[in-house]
């Protein structure tokens, strides 16, 4: 009986275990068949994506480029387009196939050496030698190397720089005789061969050939099973400047698609989220304003069907960049090139003016800052060919000469070591035995009339009592602290934009250059601007602060940005108000304004602004440069009520002695220009 027992006992356990197992397996297998239809029918297109993102890539194509347009909505560089051959490397290709349809492009669409620049030649040269063999010693240009550079670069001392830093020295070393290793025929498809594979890397689309013909794009599109990967992109666009070298410095350049990222710029846009062959601004506004003139780009998501050809799915369609509006009236603009580079043309390397070689000339709006034109040339005067050199308004620097003059009036009646009104005579100093003197005795005159004749001992004495010393005639000053009196005049001179660089809005502008200041004489001379050293748009900068009475605004390109086909302002500079002078010192500010205008009545700033129906005022500026002179001319205009503001600087214009020729800017330049503004921007 108790045998009975323990065994019911017994298999009451075994069956509770066998059920508590089924229902284990049972719940193990709804888990398991949730779990099927869960991926089979909520996350099917959830994975799908994720094999597609493991079995594809995503192509980027740059969308059309905004346009840049002056003052007034005429476009100074613009968007067309341009019809290219690209090509999308399909699975499995080998360098043999790859310079196989690169040959048989060339000789297709019959593309001739001259189409390519020296650098794609150069780049073809690499490609070249990177196909021969790894023993060979001229594999990948390895000898244009030196032992101690390949040494370098294979074993990692160069760092990330490596590859860029090998790329700088292959390139700078290939030179003619390299080049003529190559047929002709050879040259043009390694060209095109080094661009089928210059994203192979990344899968992205690569430019071969821009801007073809109507023919060749018929031709291809009729072919395309002889050329697997070729298409032709009906969305290329390139870039187009319709002034031609008016300008041109200044707007800068774009890259081409063949081109993609400037090597010069590459970590920066790459940064930026680029991608390696997109088109970017290479100088200029272009580079200043990519990201407001770039588009949105094209995404494609590309597969590969069975024959390893490359499938395309649209992802997000392109969209065309902003256009930006700036400050620059290009009818001025081309008056002021015209007269510069005639002037130039006229004058350069004449009797008298045997260094004359360069001209400037800037405008601005002094109430906001807004540039209206600005103008260089250079030439050489060997051969006589003229460079346009807009863009030395703010990368080059001048002595300006007795154009600051105006600064330092203003710092001696702000330190009050002279009173307004004061009259000092104006006659040769004798400064233990060295003489310092005005272009010509002028005698008795007070801070205007210092301003009108140009005084430069007017100056002096202002600088000698800024220093703590008297004027005792045969003797030097004393002065308490000289450099500090060179730190304060540096300082007031800074309150008017001189010696600072104004962050224009473009790349590449110089802060100015720092004389070295060591002696009593140096002081005085620098009185009368001849030491430091100032871009053009620096004096453009300083004349405006005088127009405004003291308001010194950041000059400026940009006017807004614009929506294609909106009206919404998307991006405006608006006027930015660096610094003001001392309310208190408005008096002194204005007392320089009215030696500025005497210069003008008086026929010292020359006739064409004597002349004139506007009343103008102005500050003539000559300055020493070994034995040549500098001449300068800042003013501005109405008088009463100043809507522009100029600058103009001839470096060396004239042999530096008593035969010195005028000043160029008042004669030529500046009257012309003048003219012209009014007349568009009446009153």
């Amino acid at each position: 009986m108790k045998k009975v027992v323990r065994q019911k006992a017994i298999d009451r356990v075994i069956s509770k275990r066998i059920r508590v197992l089924s229902l284990i397996i049972a719940v193990v297998f709804v888990t398991i068949f949730i779990r099927l239809i869960y991926l089979q029918v909520f996350s099917y297109h959830d994975y799908v994506q994720k094999k597609d993102d493991y079995t594809s890539i995503y192509q980027y194509t740059s969308a059309p480029r905004g346009n840049i347009l002056d003052c007034k909505g005429r476009v100074l560089a613009k968007t067309v387009v341009s019809h290219n051959i690209v090509f999308t490397s399909p699975n499995n290709m080998s360098t043999e196939d790859y310079l196989i349809y690169a040959n048989r492009i060339a000789k297709v669409f019959d593309v001739p050496l001259s189409d390519f620049s020296e650098q794609a030649k150069k780049e073809a040269y690499i490609a070249w030698k990177n196909t021969l063999d790894a023993d060979d010693p001229e594999y990948a240009a390895n000898h244009l190397l030196t032992e101690k550079e390949r040494t370098a670069y294979s074993s990692g001392i160069w760092g990330n720089e490596r590859e860029s830093r090998r790329y700088a020295l292959l390139i700078s070393r290939i030179g003619e005789d390299e080049l003529k290793e190559m047929s002709d025929e050879e040259m043009v498809t390694y060209i095109l061969y080094s661009r089928m594979i210059s994203n192979l890397s990344t899968g992205q689309e690569s430019v071969i050939l821009e801007d073809i013909p109507d023919d060749d794009v018929a031709y291809l599109m009729e072919h395309k099973t002889e050329f697997p990967g070729f298409d032709v992109d009906f969305g290329g666009w390139k870039r187009e400047y319709p002034y031609g070298e008016t300008l041109s410095d200044v707007l800068g350049t774009v890259s081409t698609n063949t081109e993609g990222l400037p090597a010069e710029s590459k970590d920066y846009y790459l940064a930026k989220g680029y991608q390696l062959n997109a088109p970017v601004g290479k100088s200029g506004l272009e580079y200043q304003y990519n990201d407001l003139l770039s588009g949105t780009n094209e995404i494609n998501k590309i597969t590969y069907d069975s024959n390893g050809l490359a499938v395309k799915e649209m992802i997000q369609s392109g969209r065309k960049g902003n256009d930006i509006v700036i400050s620059i009236d290009i009818d001025l603009q081309q008056v002021m090139d015209d007269t510069v580079r005639s002037t130039l043309e006229k004058n350069a390397g004449t009797r008298n003016r045997e260094n004359f070689s360069s001209l400037f000339m800037c405008m601005e709006n002094p109430n906001d800052g807004s540039l209206l034109a600005l103008s260089g040339y250079q030439m050489d005067l060997e051969t006589r060919k003229m460079t346009y050199f807009a863009s030395g308004n703010y990368v080059s620097l001048v002595n300006p000469g007795s154009a600051i003059k105006g600064a330092t009036v203003y710092m001696g009646l702000s330190e009050h070591v002279v009173s307004p009104g004061e009259v000092i005579l104006d006659e040769v100093m004798n400064l233990n035995g060295e003489e310092f003197g005005s272009f010509e005795n002028h005698g008795p005159v007070n801070d205007i009339q210092a301003l009108e004749v140009s005084s430069n001992v007017y100056m002096f004495h202002i600088a000698i009592r800024l220093g703590g010393g008297t004027y005792v005639p045969g003797k030097m000053p004393a002065f308490s602290d000289l450099q500090g009196t060179f730190n304060k005049m540096r300082n007031y001179y800074s309150l008017f934009g001189l010696g600072n660089k104004t962050n224009l809005d473009i790349p590449g502008e110089v802060q100015g250059y720092m004389g070295v200041a060591s002696s009593p004489g140096i002081l005085l001379n620098y009185s009368i601007g001849q030491l430091d050293m100032y871009t053009p748009v620096q004096l453009l900068s300083y004349v405006s602060t005088i127009a405004t009475s003291g308001s010194l605004y950041q000059p400026h390109f940009l006017e807004y940005a614009e929506e294609v086909g909106g009206d919404e302002v998307l991006d405006a500079f608006g006027k930015k108000l660096i610094s003001t002078l001392p309310e208190q010192n408005e008096e002194y500010l204005n007392r320089v304004r009215e030696g500025f205008r005497a210069c003008v009545t008086s026929g010292n700033c020359g006739d064409p602004l004597k002349d004139m129906e506007i009343p103008m005022a102005a500050k003539t500026g000559t300055a020493e440069v070994n034995e040549w002179t500098t001449a300068n001319l800042v003013g501005f205009g109405p008088y009463d009520d100043p809507k522009v503001s100029f600058a103009c600087m001839s470096p060396t214009s004239s042999v530096n002695s008593q035969s010195v020729a005028p000043n160029i800017c008042t004669t030529e330049v500046v009257g012309p220009v003048l003219k012209t503004y009014f007349e568009l921007y009446p009153e």
